[in-house]
C-alpha cells in the first residue's frame, strides 16, 4: 500500500493545498476552495472537507475568517534564531536581541506594565530568592508589522533591578541585559524550555488568534558566569508566527 493510500483523506487534500500554497498557486491573502469545492473536487464529505482545512489553519497556513471562507495566511513568518539572538556580542553593543530577526519589519510594544510583586512560587524557586523578596515583572505584548505576535513577562530580584533602568519603560540601548551586566549581573548562560499547547481564550484575544492555532511557551532563565540566575522571562508565542532556530555544534 502506498504512503498516499495510507494517508486518511483529509490529509491527502491538506497536502494538496499545501503544495499549492508553497507553489504559489494561492498567494497570501489568497481564498482557498471552500468546503463545497472540496468535497465536489474529492468526493468526499463535508465534515472531510472541513477537516482538510482545519489542519491547514492549526499550522497556520491559513486563516478563517467567519462568513467569507479560508484564505492564505499573509503575515511573513519570523526566524527566531534560539542560539545567537542571546549573544552578547549584540546586546553588549547596544542592539536589540530582535535586531537581526525583525530588519525592514515594523516592531513595536504596544502594551506594557512594570510592577513590583511577590514572584510566583516557581518563579521564586528559579531565580534562588529567600524570604520575602520581591520581584520587578515587565510584562509586554510584541506586535510585528501590525500583528500581535508574542506576550513576555521578565522577573528580575528586586535588590537587583531597583535604581536602574530596568524598571523604567526604556531600559535604553542593549536593553535588560545590558543593564545588568553594567552593574556585575552580566548573564553569561541561558537555559529555555519551549511547550507547546492550545491557547487559552485569554491569550487568543491578546494574540488575535484562531483558536485552532497552538501557542509555544517559551521559559527562559538567564544565570551570571557563577551561576546566580539574574532573570526569568516567561513568553508566550503564536506558533503560526515563528520559525524556531537553533544551531549549534557537534
Amino acid at each position: 500500500m502506498s504512503r498516499e493510500q495510507e494517508m486518511p483523506k483529509y490529509q491527502q487534500i491538506a497536502a494538496d493545498l499545501r503544495a499549492a500554497i508553497v507553489d504559489g498557486d494561492y498567494a497570501p491573502g489568497a481564498r482557498l476552495p471552500g468546503e463545497n469545492a472540496l468535497m465536489s473536487e474529492y468526493g468526499v464529505a463535508r465534515m472531510t472537507a472541513r477537516q482538510a482545512l482545519a489542519a491547514l489553519i492549526s499550522e497556520g497556513l491559513a486563516v478563517s475568517r467567519k462568513g467569507s471562507g479560508v484564505f492564505v495566511r499573509e503575515f511573513r513568518q519570523i526566524v527566531r534564531d534560539g542560539v545567537n539572538r542571546l549573544a552578547s556580542a549584540k546586546w553588549g553593543r547596544g542592539s536589540s536581541i530582535w535586531a537581526s530577526e525583525t530588519r525592514n519589519r515594523s516592531l513595536k510594544v504596544d502594551q506594557m506594565t512594570i510592577n513590583e510583586v511577590e514572584p510566583p512560587a516557581h518563579v521564586k524557586s528559579a531565580l534562588d530568592l529567600s524570604g520575602d523578596e520581591t520581584v520587578i515583572c515587565r510584562s509586554r505584548r510584541y506586535v510585528l508589522d501590525g500583528k500581535p505576535i508574542l506576550l513576555a513577562s521578565s522577573y528580575l530580584p528586586s535588590r537587583i533591578a531597583h535604581g536602574t533602568r530596568m524598571v523604567e519603560r526604556d531600559t535604553g540601548s542593549g536593553g535588560i541585559y545590558a543593564r545588568l551586566s553594567e552593574i556585575g549581573y552580566e548573564p553569561v548562560h541561558f537555559q529555555e524550555d519551549l511547550r507547546a499547547r492550545m491557547p487559552l481564550l485569554p491569550e487568543v484575544d491578546q494574540l488575535k488568534l484562531d483558536p485552532a492555532t497552538p501557542v509555544v511557551d517559551i521559559v527562559r532563565i538567564a544565570y551570571t558566569e557563577d551561576g546566580q540566575p539574574v532573570e526569568v522571562n516567561e513568553m508566550t508565542a503564536d506558533s503560526s508566527a515563528y520559525i524556531f532556530r537553533y544551531r549549534f555544534n557537534s
